[in-house]
Parts: C-alpha cells; structure tokens; sequence
C-alpha cells in the first residue's frame, strides 16, 4: 500500500484485459477512516486496512463491490451504495448495510451523483482539499489524462456526459480513479479537456 497524497492511501491490480490498474483507496479522516471501492487485497494490505481501521465501506457504483465483503470481515465496517445500485450489487453477492444520498457527508467526502454508467454511479468531493474520487465516471487512461469506458457499458452515455460536465464545474486538482492512473495537479483541467471532446 502506498501514500498517493496526504492522509489517502491507495492499492492496486492490473486488471489485464483492460491493460490498466484497478485502484482501492484508505481515506484517512478524524471521524473515521473511509475505504472506497477495495480491490484484492495481499496480506500486508489487510493488515493496514485492521491497522489503520475503516468507519465506511463505500462503492462508487454496483460494479465496484470488488473485496468488499472481505474489508467488511476483517474490519466490522458496513457497506456503503446508492440505493439505485443495490440490488446489482447485492445480486453479484455483495453485501450491503447502508445506502448514500447525494450531499450525503462520508468522512472528508461530499457524495456527488454522476448517473449514466448506472443509475446510481457516485464520486466523493473534497472540496477543502480539491480532492475528487471516482468510480467509472471516468478513468484514468492514458496516464496523465482522463477518458470514458466503452459506451457498450453505459446504461445511458448522453447522461454520463452530463453528468462529467457536473464534475467539471467542481474545484478539483487531484482525482483519484478507480480505473487507470490518478491525477495528482491540474485535474480539472483534465475533466474540462474531456468534456472539450464530447460531441454534445
């Protein structure tokens, strides 16, 4: 596990058919800790994630349970998603335990809705710290820069670009993806160059 800024710790897999890393992150917070969207874990990871200690479990979208159930084990902390994303979840076998709305506060995190991959995709604003993180709103691929998944994917692509319009009208400088590579500066202008390039 390695520190990606200050008080966010982050772990990695290359997921190879998509040729980029899949990312979970430990925010730490004095409120307690919040653990966002946890891939496979080693046991060194584990062992941070029951050292550090988790409050929240949350999933950016119903795609993302991914080592949830595990974290939840070892760390007694309940399971966080939109409730229009639970059913998909809970059908993939994840369990939940409670539902986040937007405006919704989860540790340092504003919870921001960006619906079009699925009905219940959320991002998590910092806005003290300009900090955003996300799930498959958008990923960070090529590294350095930000782009979307395969529309085959989306629910609804016209509702994903509205909804990346909304995360780049927020004051963001470091954006930390569940897919691809995070960006540490100038984010914002990363998401603006993105939506630069929609079509409508």
């Amino acid at each position: 596990m390695r520190a990606i800024v200050e008080g966010v710790l982050g772990w990695s897999r290359l997921s190879a058919p998509h040729g980029y890393d899949f990312n979970g992150y430990l925010v730490r917070h004095p409120t307690g800790n919040v653990c966002v969207d946890p891939v496979e874990p080693d046991a060194e990871e584990l062992a941070v994630l029951e050292r550090e200690g988790v409050a929240h479990i949350v999933l950016t979208n119903r795609n993302h349970a991914r080592r949830a159930d595990l974290v939840r084990a070892r760390t007694g902390a309940p399971v966080l998603i939109h409730p229009a994303d639970a059913a998909h979840a809970r059908a993939q076998g994840a369990t939940i335990d409670g539902e986040l709305h937007p405006g919704a506060q989860v540790g340092p995190f504003t919870v921001v809705a960006v619906p079009g991959k699925s009905p219940g995709e959320v991002a998590l604003h910092c806005p003290r710290r300009q900090l955003l993180v996300v799930g498959d709103a958008v990923i960070g691929t090529p590294p350095g820069r930000l782009s979307l998944l395969r529309e085959q994917v989306m629910d609804d692509p016209a509702r994903l670009r509205a909804s990346v319009r909304i995360l780049a009208a927020l004051g963001v400088d470091t954006l930390l993806p569940g897919d691809g590579a995070p960006i540490l500066r100038d984010a914002g202008r990363c998401l603006r160059d993105l939506v630069a390039t929609f079509p409508d």
